[in-house]
């Protein structure tokens, strides 16, 4: 692929952005390089996550193998509240957002998928009303796996509603793996993604007015990647009756990745993430 198609295809891509055929995807790897105040790096990565929640340590590589398994191995070990906490710790430390998620946001995009655990692009919304949709796991007595809540612009803090909040929302933003507000709550365990994913796969991880919306949308994947079966399970909950969509990645593709791509009908642009940021700025 050339970079004038590139360039193209980003043009096309900030278009799609701005009249909302196209849905913005952030993973992990758009924190690649970014460090936070006190110079530590934000995960970007299975194995940076990893290291982050076992102080700076390797785990053995059955558990270096995927975060997931790790943080089951530590919550077996320590408990689910220490999971938690860690997670809250590792993503309130004090960072700015990064360049890519301001001008995704500037393209005014009404509905954004956000599988990262901080809260910069709740940051950079509070300046505007938003919906925020959180993903939940392990709920007693209840099948739905998120919870909905509207930005209060005048003090500044969300308030729980109901889904019909949805229906006229300008702006929606959707944290599936948690985040640290309004309350700390995050999947991050082998056991919350059990738990998430099997009630995705019937149906109660996604409020009934984004299964309608979604239809015929095209997705940006950001940051993502779909050598891990994890990934691969959410991303596809997430994005049903999709019509295609973009996949920014100038690594060398799995098996799994190819045959996901391809189910999928993405375009691959062979670019890091990096160059497509300045080419998309």
């Amino acid at each position: 692929m050339t970079a004038l198609t590139i360039d193209d295809t980003i043009e096309t891509i900030k278009k799609e952005l701005r009249n909302q055929t196209t849905v913005p995807y952030f993973g992990m790897g758009i924190f690649k390089g970014i460090k936070t105040k006190e110079g530590e790096q934000i995960p970007y990565d299975s194995d940076s996550m990893i290291l982050m929640m076992n102080n700076g340590r390797a785990m053995s590589d059955r558990l270096m193998f995927e975060y997931s398994r790790a943080a089951m191995h530590l919550e077996q070990r320590r408990g689910v509240d220490y999971i938690q906490q860690m997670m809250h710790w590792i993503y309130t430390k004090p960072f700015d957002p990064t360049p890519l998620q301001k001008a995704i946001l500037n393209m005014q995009p009404r509905y954004i998928i956000d599988t990262n655990r901080d809260s910069k692009i709740q940051e950079l919304l509070a300046y505007e009303p938003h919906t925020l949709i959180v993903g939940k796991s392990r709920i007693l007595n209840n099948d739905y796996r998120y919870e909905i809540f509207e930005w209060d612009m005048e003090n500044k803090k969300y308030f729980q509603v109901e889904e019909d909040a949805l229906d006229d929302a300008k702006k929606i933003l959707f944290k599936p793996m948690g985040t640290p507000l309004p309350e700390p709550s995050f999947v991050i365990s082998d056991a919350d993604y059990v738990d998430w994913l099997t009630e995705a796969m019937g149906g109660f991880a996604v409020p009934s007015v984004l299964k309608t919306y979604r239809k015929t949308k095209k997705y940006l994947f950001l940051g993502t990647a779909f050598d891990r079966d994890t990934d691969r399970m959410v991303a596809n909950e997430l994005t049903i009756d999709l019509e295609g969509g973009y996949f920014i990645n100038d690594q060398p593709l799995s098996k799994k990745e190819e045959k996901f791509i391809e189910k999928h009908n993405l375009e691959l642009l062979e670019i890091s993430l990096e160059e497509f940021t300045k080419a998309f700025i």
